[in-house]
């Protein structure tokens, strides 16, 4: 299990790497096709964002550094965001809890990487309200795999399903609203994210999961509101919510979160 979780730490770097760098690779507008090339995950060296020095290796040892630099650069001493040890840790405790949860097989890191998407998704979406097509639909692809390998007790049928209908009905959702009030109501990258979670869960998982989402939603959106912190535009993003009832339905069950809402339909 320690093996398992020092894993799932080198894998939270490498999400924080996806954090920082792919809204910025989907947002910038390079002035030459050199200059687009010369960004991407892997290039440049990974450096600090304040000072741009380059870091050497025993600063990127995941939560180690942190706490040996005491949360500041080695070489401008500006103080190190608390996310990056804050990914990491969760990735580990995300990993770890998968294979508990399911076993230390493919299905245990199926599920494991899922999670893992899902928690990069909802840091990029709260913080630049985007939702990036490589994973989404990477995410997406993975679930349809991971069925028709048996990797996940789901049918491939069910995920293909899944898929369609999530992305479908939230589309419907969305283009009725704005027909009805002339604004977009959420992005398209909400719908790819639904039909991922079909994907992996199925379509009787939806509704739990918009439920879900929909209720945790709005209980943020009104506190935010009421405490005066809800951004200028009243926009809330849907990404994490959506992310968090998903991995809440693959965890519980649908059965199980079924009867929490009240409902008996699904037994």
């Amino acid at each position: 299990m320690a093996l398992v979780f020092g894993l799932g730490l080198l894998i939270g770097s490498c999400v924080n790497v996806l954090i920082h760098r792919l809204p910025r690779m989907i947002m910038a507008e390079p002035t030459t096709p050199e200059h687009a090339q010369r960004y991407n995950l892997c290039w440049p060296a990974s450096h600090c964002p304040h000072c741009h020095t380059p870091l050497k290796v025993w600063h990127n040892i995941p939560l180690l550094s942190f706490a040996w630099l005491k949360g500041r650069c080695n070489f401008c001493q500006h103080e190190i965001s608390a996310q990056y040890p804050l990914v990491e840790f969760t990735t580990g405790l995300i990993w770890l809890l998968s294979v508990w949860h399911w076993g230390l097989n493919v299905t245990g890191f199926c599920w494991a990487g899922f999670t893992t998407v899902l928690l990069a998704l909802s840091v990029i979406d709260y913080q630049t309200t985007l939702l990036p097509d490589d994973l989404t639909l990477g995410l997406l692809w993975g679930g349809l795999l991971a069925s028709t390998l048996g990797w996940l007790p789901l049918p491939l049928h069910q995920a293909v399903w899944g898929a369609v209908i999530g992305y479908t009905f939230l589309w419907t959702v969305a283009a009725a609203f704005e027909r009805v009030t002339g604004k977009q109501g959420m992005g398209a990258g909400d719908f790819k994210l639904l039909a991922a979670l079909g994907a992996w869960l199925g379509p009787l998982a939806l509704l739990p999961v918009i439920m879900l989402a929909s209720l945790s939603g709005a209980a943020v959106g009104l506190i935010l509101k009421c405490s005066h912190r809800l951004r200028d535009d009243g926009y809330l993003p849907f990404g994490p919510f959506l992310a968090i009832a998903g991995h809440l339905v693959a965890v519980i069950g649908i059965n199980d979160i079924s009867l929490w809402l009240g409902w008996s339909f699904f037994e």
